[in-house]
């Protein structure tokens, strides 16, 4: 059954330079119109690093731009789609935690991001302010300190849409309590020169923190994508990555197959596949479990097992990750959705 929409984000403005604009993607992409991109932004917003955009090409069927550009489809009825498709809300001690585990506890350090991604299973998460205050973030660090938890993961949003002394305050904040934190990150992938020797020397001195990047195509691993990549993994920092099985974009063996060798070869591993999230909004870049599997099935025969991503779902029960072949089994997940 559908979700109603929540109240829409405010748009955010472009800075000249550094983010694609309205109008430069209007006269540079014949098949975008004004009236999708203003109705798609006031739902979630639109940002495209300029980066981003010049690793892309024009069509509308680019893997890239698929990905950043709104599209019409994300305004249409959808019937399957959910405003919360992993089961967060319901799993919040605290406006910006989630705890689904008794070993884990994520932290959601801003809502703020370098690209919008348009499947984005958070995309109807919002109706308050994009961080927490300054009383919010030391209530949160609090009680992840008191939780028990061995392991704070910072998502987003992105974490590293935060500043360096932010970042590194909620890192020094947690130790001793919290040994490990992982940072949950698109920055080096899409804004590649947020991976400054600061922010990478800060990272290192705050061993252990792994960092888990999300690359969903191989032309995402491209000149500074690759740059910023090594300069974790020369930092000694443990770098994996987390691709989406997005229709149109990798719901190919071979792109799935690049993707994972060209990882290893940047000395990445490629940790997780997900099963697209049914988040409101996002249905045209869902792959049913029956194909899904058959793509994964095919890329095990094609891969070592070093380059082969586990593929996993996120129920919206909120009891977190498990295999796909495991939920369509025990009837969590059809494989036609």
């Amino acid at each position: 059954m559908s979700e109603e929409r929540p109240t829409p984000y405010r748009v955010e403005r472009s800075r000249a330079g550094r983010v694609l604009g309205r109008a430069e993607a209007l006269s540079r992409l014949s098949w975008l119109t004004a009236e999708t991109w203003e109705a798609a932004s006031r739902m979630f917003p639109v940002r495209v690093p300029r980066g981003w955009f010049d690793r892309s090409r024009p069509e509308a069927d680019d893997a890239l731009l698929r990905q950043a550009i709104p599209s019409p489809e994300e305004l249409l009825p959808d019937g399957e789609g959910r405003v919360d498709p992993v089961g967060e809300r319901s799993l919040k001690p605290h406006p910006w935690l989630v705890r689904k585990h008794d070993d884990r506890m994520l932290l959601l350090l801003t809502r703020r991001c370098h690209l919008y991604c348009r499947y984005c299973f958070r995309r109807n998460d919002h109706g308050g302010p994009e961080d927490p205050s300054r009383e919010e973030l030391d209530e949160a660090l609090a009680l992840a300190r008191a939780s028990g938890a061995r392991e704070l993961i910072l998502s987003g949003g992105d974490p590293l849409a935060v500043r360096d002394d932010t970042l590194f305050r909620v890192l020094d904040a947690v130790r001793p309590e919290v040994p490990v934190v992982r940072i949950h990150t698109r920055a080096p992938i899409t804004a590649p020169r947020r991976v400054t020797d600061e922010l990478v020397r800060g990272l290192r001195e705050r061993a252990p923190v792994w960092v888990l990047v999300h690359a969903n195509h191989p032309r995402e691993l491209t000149g500074d994508v690759v740059d910023a990549l090594g300069r974790l993994v020369d930092a000694g920092l443990p770098v994996l990555n987390q691709s989406v099985l997005l229709a149109g974009v990798n719901d190919d063996v071979d792109v799935l197959a690049e993707l994972s060798e060209r990882l290893v070869e940047l000395r990445v591993f490629p940790y997780y596949l997900h099963h697209t999230d049914a988040a409101l909004g996002n249905a045209a870049f869902r792959v049913d479990a029956e194909r899904g599997l058959a793509l994964h099935d095919a890329l095990a025969r094609r891969v070592s097992g070093v380059a082969l991503p586990r593929y996993v779902v996120d129920p919206p029960d909120g009891s977190g990750k498990i295999g796909v072949l495991q939920a369509v089994q025990d009837g969590i997940l059809s494989r036609r959705s």
